[in-house]
């Protein structure tokens, strides 16, 4: 039987465990095929994983990639929401109840959303999501989300994306949706943007530096301004 599987990153924190960040790669639509760590949508977010641990080792941030059983999302199964239900419960077993921030990409991103609501989740960043228009959002209600996509999009849907944040704005207060300008599905001609800004958000989302002003601000500015930023280099 085939099982998820939880990859450590390096640096590994030696400190106590304050907080954890969960990554999750992209897959597709449908499919049953091992998803193994040699794919490029796993390896596209090895290097998300090494910006967080490099910047959140040292404040005790355990921050591991998730490999699932299938690359697809398998309707009705939903085998991506399955495998991060696995490895939220993991990381309970490892760490207790630390914060957790969840980043996702394109399928990961979807799945990301659908557990936000978990107990211990405290904030998702989707990157490229892949959102349908019957998206559940409601239980997202309070928690910190961080939407991006690039304006050069042709996998998913920057539209779909735009709307979805729009519905998570009326059941909290602290989304922020950002436009990477010149960039698409792969994240590869702004990369270090990218990484920033997940790095960024998710320190913050953990509690343990100020979220990155250009995220607090559209925050506060709430929707449309806040939910269509242009992503500056930093």
């Amino acid at each position: 039987m085939t099982l998820p599987r939880l990859d450590a990153v390096r640096p590994a924190t030696r400190r106590p465990v304050t907080g954890a960040v969960l990554v999750l790669h992209g897959g597709r639509p449908d499919g049953y095929e091992a998803a193994d760590g040699l794919r490029l949508p796993f390896l596209r977010m090895v290097p998300f994983a090494h910006a967080v641990a490099a910047a959140g080792a040292r404040r005790g941030v355990d921050t591991v990639l998730l490999r699932y059983r299938h690359r697809g999302w398998n309707a009705p199964d939903l085998d991506p929401v399955q495998d991060a239900r696995w490895a939220l419960r993991a990381l309970r077993r490892r760490h207790g109840d630390v914060p957790v921030v969840l980043v996702g990409h394109s399928m990961g991103a979807r799945a990301a959303l659908r557990v936000g609501g978990d107990d211990g989740v405290v904030g998702v960043a989707a990157l490229a999501p892949w959102i349908e228009r019957d998206e559940p959002y409601a239980h997202l209600a309070d928690r910190t989300v961080l939407i991006a996509h690039g304006d050069r999009e042709r996998m998913t849907s920057p539209q779909a994306s735009r709307w979805f944040a729009g519905e998570v704005a009326t059941v909290s207060d602290r989304v922020a949706r950002f436009e990477v300008l010149g960039d698409g599905h792969a994240m590869l001609r702004r990369a270090a943007a990218w990484h920033a800004l997940v790095t960024g958000f998710a320190l913050g989302a953990l509690g343990l530096e100020p979220l990155p002003e250009p995220v607090a601000k559209a925050m506060a500015a709430g929707d449309p301004d806040g939910l269509a930023v242009p992503l500056e280099d930093r």
